[in-house]
C-alpha cells in the first residue's frame, strides 16, 4: 500500500497510479477538462490564453491535454502547438504526422533482427597439428 500526499491539496491518499493527486482533486481536474471541452465546442476560434482565462485553467494544463490528445482543435481554430520534433504547428498530440511516421519507421527498424550471415567453416592449413596414418605398404616392407 503506497500512501502519499496530494500534490495539489496535501491530503493523504492511497496512491494507485497516475498523476499523484487525490481522488477529490482528480475529479476537480476532470470537471475542469469537461468545462474546457464544452467551451471549445461553443467558441472554436478562441485562443489558448482566452480558453485559459475564461475557464480558470492554467495554460500548462491545457497544453498537457492537447499533448495527451484529449483536446483536438479544428483546422479553422487559432489554437496550435509546435511539433516537438520539427516545430510545425499541430492541432493535437506531440508530433506532426510526418514526424510520427518517421518515428514509427525508426522504431520498426530497431526491432528487426540483424541479418547474420552463416559462418563459413575454417580449415587449418597447418601441417604441424594433423592426424597421421600408418601406411600398410611401408610397414610390410620393413618387416
Amino acid at each position: 500500500m503506497d500512501v502519499r500526499n496530494c500534490k495539489n491539496c496535501g491530503r493523504i491518499f492511497n496512491f494507485v497510479g497516475g498523476m499523484g493527486i487525490c481522488p477529490i482533486c482528480t475529479k476537480e481536474v476532470e470537471d475542469k477538462f469537461q468545462d474546457v471541452k464544452k467551451y471549445i465546442r461553443e467558441t472554436p476560434k478562441a485562443s489558448l490564453t482566452q480558453i485559459s482565462e475564461d475557464n480558470e485553467v492554467s495554460l500548462s494544463i491545457i497544453r498537457k491535454w492537447i499533448k495527451e490528445e484529449r483536446l483536438i482543435f479544428t483546422a479553422d481554430s487559432l489554437v496550435g502547438i509546435e511539433c516537438e520534433s520539427c516545430g510545425t504547428m499541430i492541432r493535437t498530440g506531440k508530433y506532426c504526422e510526418r514526424c510520427k511516421q518517421e518515428i514509427a519507421n525508426t522504431m520498426g527498424n530497431a526491432y528487426q533482427k540483424p541479418q547474420v550471415e552463416p559462418e563459413k567453416p575454417v580449415f587449418k592449413t597447418s601441417t604441424e597439428n594433423r592426424m597421421r596414418f600408418l601406411d600398410k605398404d611401408r610397414i610390410n616392407q620393413r618387416n
